[in-house]
C-alpha cells in the first residue's frame, strides 16, 4: 500500500472520542488532506462558523471519497456519510517554463509531472488522464510536490513540466501568468462532465462502517454541521466566505484568495448527497488506474450512505 494510504488508513483507524458519554463532550479526529486547499474549505469553515460546536462535536477532518473505493480493494471498509465536493477540483496545469513544448496531454510522455503525493487522489487522476489519452503512465515521472506553496514554487521554477493542482494554487499561478496552460480542469460541472462523463464526488466525511453503526449520534451531528456550512456557503458571497476563514489559510493576498474562491464555489455540494452515478464514476476511474481495484469486485453500496443526509432533511436541514 502506498505510504499516503497507509498513513490515511492508520489515521482513520485511530478515531478518538474524548472521555465522557455526553455528545457535547465528543471529540472526533479524522485525517485531513490539506487544510489550505479550497477543496476542504467546508470542513474548515464549519469550524470557523461554530457548526461543530453547535452540533456538540469537536472535529478535525477529512478526505476524498475515492479513498473509500481504493481502500475497499485492500479489505478496509470505509464509508462516506456526507459529500461536500460535487467535483474533485483537479486541474492538469503546464509549468509556464515548459508551455512551448507541451500543448496536450499526449506531450506529457517522458515528462515529470507533480502530484500532491505518490498514491494520492491527484496521482490517480493523473494516471487516469494519461491512460485516457493513450499515454503510458509508466512513461511519466511522478513527483510529490504537495498542494500549496511547494507546488507553486516547483511550477514557477520549472523543476517539473506540469502538475495536478487545486485552488488556490491554480489561481495563484494564473495571477502570475495570464497565459497559463490548463490541459484538464474539473472545477466546474461542464469540465467535470467532459472529463468523466458525469459528476465525480470529491471531498467527503467518512470513516469505518462499523464505527458509523455504533456512533450514529456523532455521525448525524457531523453531517448536520457540514450541511449547515454548505447552506451558508451558497447563501453568501466569496468575500464573506473569505472573511470567515482563518487568516493563515487566506494568506496575505486576500483578493487572490477571493478570486480562487470564485473559481471553486461551484464544486461545493448543495445537498450533501452521494450520487450513485458519481460513485460509479470513481470506481471506473480507479479500475482503469489500479489493477487491484479492477479485480476486487467492490460493492459500491457499502462505500457510502445517504442515511444521515436524508435524516437531516427530515429535521428541516435542507
Amino acid at each position: 500500500m502506498p505510504v499516503m494510504f497507509r498513513r490515511l488508513a492508520a489515521t482513520l483507524a485511530a478515531i478518538v472520542l474524548s472521555s465522557g458519554f455526553a455528545l457535547a463532550q465528543s471529540k472526533i479526529t479524522l485525517a485531513v488532506g490539506g487544510g489550505s486547499c479550497l477543496c476542504y474549505l467546508p470542513t474548515m469553515l464549519a469550524q470557523a462558523l461554530g457548526e461543530y460546536e453547535k452540533a456538540g462535536v469537536n472535529v478535525e477532518v477529512s478526505g476524498y471519497f475515492d479513498h473509500c473505493v481504493n481502500l475497499a480493494a485492500k479489505g478496509q471498509h470505509l464509508q462516506s456519510f456526507v459529500v461536500y465536493d460535487r467535483y474533485p477540483g483537479f486541474a492538469l496545469v503546464v509549468s509556464p517554463k515548459h508551455s512551448n513544448e507541451i500543448n496536450s496531454i499526449k506531450d506529457l510522455a517522458g515528462k515529470k509531472v507533480g502530484v500532491s503525493a505518490p498514491g494520492s487522489s491527484t496521482d490517480f487522476f493523473l494516471k487516469y488522464m494519461l491512460s485516457k489519452n493513450s499515454v503510458d503512465p509508466n512513461s511519466v515521472g511522478v513527483i510529490g510536490v504537495g498542494l500549496g506553496a511547494t507546488a507553486v514554487a516547483a511550477m514557477e521554477q520549472g523543476t517539473i513540466d506540469a502538475a495536478i493542482m487545486l485552488d488556490p494554487a491554480i489561481t495563484i499561478l494564473q495571477g502570475q501568468d495570464k497565459q497559463l496552460k490548463i490541459l484538464a480542469d474539473t472545477r466546474s460541472q461542464k469540465d467535470t462532465l467532459a472529463v468523466f462523463g458525469g459528476e465525480y464526488p470529491g471531498g467527503a466525511l467518512y470513516t469505518r462502517a462499523e464505527w458509523i453503526a455504533t456512533h450514529e449520534k456523532e455521525v448525524q451531528a457531523m453531517t448536520n454541521a457540514i450541511l449547515a456550512t454548505l447552506k451558508w456557503i451558497h447563501s453568501h458571497t466569496p468575500e464573506e466566505v473569505a472573511d470567515k476563514m482563518p487568516a493563515n489559510l487566506v494568506g496575505k493576498d486576500k483578493a487572490q484568495y477571493v478570486a480562487a474562491l470564485k473559481n471553486t464555489l461551484p464544486m461545493f455540494s448543495e445537498t450533501g448527497r452521494m450520487d450513485p452515478k458519481g460513485a460509479a464514476a470513481v470506481l471506473a476511474v480507479f479500475s482503469q488506474s489500479s489493477p487491484d481495484v479492477a479485480k476486487a469486485n467492490i460493492d459500491l453500496s457499502k462505500t457510502y450512505t445517504n442515511k444521515y443526509v436524508e435524516a437531516a432533511g427530515k429535521m428541516g436541514m435542507k
